[in-house]
């Protein structure tokens, strides 16, 4: 039985929270029995106890923006030293034979797999393009303290590599989504109620965190320009921001609020029930501003059977082939996203066959199978060494 500690950034249910739940919720428990260690309660923490996981809240600091300042410093490396030491407690109780470290802002494990010399795993699902010093930060640290670091996309791997501080031992291995949850024929009609929309109207909308780089501005003025030509479009927003930046919803709320066609327009926060708002969606947009490793929500609609619109930049770029299952646009042009997403509305065969294409393109190379398996082979190897 191989004994994996798991550290996380936090306890929500977004993209690397769902990619986690997965993965250990798919293991085969009969060779790997899984400990996750997060740093807050949540959703997530829900979520693994109904799966009966052993599961522990531990409150380790996460590498956020509100550390990068003097007293910010003191303050996480006073609870790094304090959190690690109970970690390694943990992890000795537990006789742990693995550290996975999932996301690029956790550093514990590098305390505890040192302290207690076992095989520490990395899984990167970031693209730190800003502060460039946290980039090159993490990239060291990786590189120096990670047995495996395995990068979600071949976008994150080039990214990794481009510090210069990685020699060859950074692997690919894609998320995997539940195409049984995440289906075709999922139920949406509730929603035309709760939302008040006529049924028969054409639907645009993204999902993912209100932040500096998901897009959400961007989509609000393309999707301006498909309303105006398209009296029949409702626009979609669903996610909300980081604790601390609630300000960026709020923000977007005011550009609702002053956009003339506010009234086709429905924001709102997270929501439990992602299944039937795929499904409600015509086409999918996520237009990042940043290059986007490899999003969850980008896979979660494709296997729901959705074409895919977004910037061509980043881990998009592998999961949408282009005319295949989706349409790209030039990074941060507004206008050329406007014209790919009414593409897909004007044309409604089109739309049908990358629908269609998309879940086939999401059975093909993202399936949870292979995504577990080859997890697992990967575990195998470390306990082996």
């Amino acid at each position: 039985m191989i004994k994996i500690m798991y550290l996380h950034a936090g306890a929500e249910m977004y993209g690397a929270d769902k990619v986690l739940l997965d993965l250990v919720r798919h293991l085969d428990k009969s060779r790997f029995k899984p400990i996750v260690v997060l740093p807050t309660e949540g959703v997530l923490v829900e979520a693994f106890q109904k799966e009966e996981i052993n599961v522990k809240v531990l409150p380790y600091p996460i590498m956020r923006r509100k550390y990068f300042n003097p007293k910010g410093i003191i303050r996480y490396a006073y609870n790094y030293i304090k959190y690690t030491r109970k970690l390694t407690m943990i992890a000795q109780k537990e006789e742990i034979n693995i550290i996975h470290t999932n996301t690029a802002a956790v550093l514990e494990g590098i305390y505890v797999s040192r302290k207690l010399k076992i095989p520490h795993l990395w899984a990167v699902h970031e693209i730190i393009v800003s502060p460039k010093f946290m980039f090159k930060l993490t990239s060291k640290l990786m590189s120096k303290f990670a047995k495996v670091i395995v990068a979600d996309s071949l976008a994150v791997k080039d990214h990794l590599e481009s510090s210069g501080f990685f020699k060859g031992n950074v692997q690919v291995v894609y998320n995997g989504i539940d195409v049984k949850r995440f289906h075709p024929d999922n139920d949406c009609n509730y929603l035309y109620k709760e939302w008040n929309i006529p049924q028969g109207t054409k639907i645009i909308g993204m999902m993912g965190r209100v932040n500096s780089m998901k897009g959400q501005g961007d989509f609000l003025e393309a999707a301006s320009l498909i309303m105006q030509k398209h009296p029949d479009v409702y626009t979609i927003f669903i996610g909300d921001a980081f604790e601390g930046e609630e300000w960026r919803e709020e923000a977007l709320k005011q550009a609702v609020i002053k956009s003339k066609y506010k009234e086709r327009i429905i924001v709102r926060g997270y929501r439990n029930d992602s299944e039937g708002i795929y499904k409600l969606f015509d086409v999918f947009v996520l237009p990042s501003t940043n290059p986007d490793p490899l999003p969850t929500v980008i896979l979660e609609a494709m296997a729901t059977g959705k074409p895919i619109v977004g910037y061509r930049h980043g881990g998009i770029c592998e999961m949408v082939k282009e005319g295949y299952n989706g349409l790209l646009a030039d990074v941060g042009n507004t206008e050329d996203l406007a014209a790919k997403i009414d593409v897909l509305l004007e044309e409604k065969y089109l739309q049908k066959e990358m629908g269609e294409r998309s879940r086939e393109r999401l059975l093909e190379c993202f399936s949870i199978e292979s995504y577990i398996n080859n997890y697992s082979g990967i575990y195998e190897v470390l306990y082996e060494q």
